[in-house]
């Protein structure tokens, strides 16, 4: 039983992606990964902890029974269950948890990454998930030591990577603890997922990425602040479900995340020695704890380099750079609405056959009936016999 429980922004949404879409192929080769949904693992992580998600929650109830039901259930074999969010689990919660799997020989899988890129990444996740705040009220909240806030208790409780070893590993041996490191910018694109693949058992197995998207896209400074000020404009009058696809989805991922040439969002130089000390805390907590890591552990730490590369504050960035994203959005938002405008006419096109069809079945009942009492009767049968006969 491999039970992945994050962190997000680590790769997390490609791992799932390739695991949804080879399910079938996986279970034939003693790889289980059930999901009858591609956000199956997301609910049952919900139910487990019992999250407000927007209304999706309601979808969720007994997903996580359900879910452990099917683990305890196979007998032979490898079953994965991942979501990122189950770091967030407290204590209880991953206790019940691993308490539902049954006897099955657990390991626990975390993927992390530095949190030189996670900070910057998580601020820019809230903002795709209708947050207005700025990026220094997150570092503000982030730094808060009592953590009592919204922001600054999810970022610690799915980031601090030793309490959530700690949380997750009750009673588990350190070499059944798999710690599986992002790797560093300019890495080649695929050793992510060949540490996955190391972890997880799934090296020699046959897998299929063909149409496997690249998982959870980051955007640039200039359209994760555009993306902020839609949200102080749009956030109190559109409902949750549909911002989703059209505001997350559509701007931000389909729209947005396209413009590769803008800068980056990078950690504020302003907390840089606060985040290098933290992140050396961590790496010494670890490093005597024997679990297995797949990757290496030097790679939690902030890249020397980072102090020499240029801010983009996206706070402060030029509204000619926000223009600039806000005339894409523009320009794909009238290519979305002249691509609906076809669509919309094809179909009152198609809804105009239809009703034309069935107005003409409905015209042919009525004498559909008067031939079959006309051919019921002899005198009718001589009737129809002489109208044949004129209409040839």
């Amino acid at each position: 039983m491999l039970l992945h429980v994050g962190t997000p922004k680590t790769g997390t949404s490609y791992l799932q992606d390739v695991l949804f879409h080879n399910r079938e192929s996986l279970a034939e080769q003693g790889v289980h990964y059930f999901a009858d949904r591609f956000d199956a693992h997301f609910l049952a992580a919900l139910d487990l902890m019992d999250l407000p998600w927007g209304g999706i929650e309601e979808e969720a109830t007994g997903a996580w029974d359900a879910l452990a039901e099917k683990v305890r259930a196979v007998e032979n074999g490898t079953v994965i269950i991942s979501h990122e969010i189950l770091a967030s689990a407290s204590w209880q919660q991953a206790k019940h948890a691993l308490d539902s799997l049954g006897d099955s020989e657990i390991h626990i899988m975390l993927s992390a990454r530095d949190l030189a890129r996670q900070i910057p990444a998580e601020w820019q996740e809230n903002v795709k998930h209708r947050s207005v705040v700025t990026y220094a009220e997150f570092l503000e909240e982030i730094r808060d030591p009592a953590r009592e806030g919204r922001i600054g208790s999810w970022f610690w409780g799915v980031q601090e990577l030793p309490d959530i070893l700690d949380r997750w590993t009750q009673g588990i041996a350190p070499e059944r603890v798999h710690l599986i490191t992002v790797p560093p910018p300019g890495s080649p694109s695929t050793l992510l997922w060949e540490r996955f693949s190391t972890a997880f058992g799934l090296d020699d197995l046959t897998i299929d990425f063909e149409g496997i998207d690249r998982g959870n896209p980051s955007l640039g400074v200039p359209e994760a602040a555009l993306l902020r000020e839609i949200n102080l404009a749009v956030v109190p009058v559109l409902e949750p479900a549909d911002y989703r696809p059209f505001v997350r989805e559509f701007l931000a991922h389909r729209t947005l995340a396209k413009r590769r040439d803008s800068a980056r969002l990078a950690l504020s130089p302003s907390i840089l020695p606060w985040v290098e000390s933290l992140s050396e805390s961590w790496v010494k907590a670890l490093s005597g704890r024997g679990y297995d890591v797949v990757g290496g552990l030097e790679e939690l730490l902030v890249p020397a380099d980072l102090a020499g590369k240029p801010f983009v504050d996206p706070d402060t960035i030029s509204s000619r750079e926000v223009l600039d994203a806000g005339v894409a959005t523009i320009d794909a938002l009238l290519q979305e609405a002249i691509r609906l405008r076809k669509s919309e006419a094809r179909l009152e096109d198609e809804v105009a056959g239809l009703r034309a069809e069935l107005d003409h079945a409905r015209s042919l009942v009525p004498k559909q009936r008067a031939l079959h009492g006309l051919e019921r009767r002899w005198w009718g049968r001589a009737i129809l016999k002489v109208y044949r006969f004129v209409r040839r």
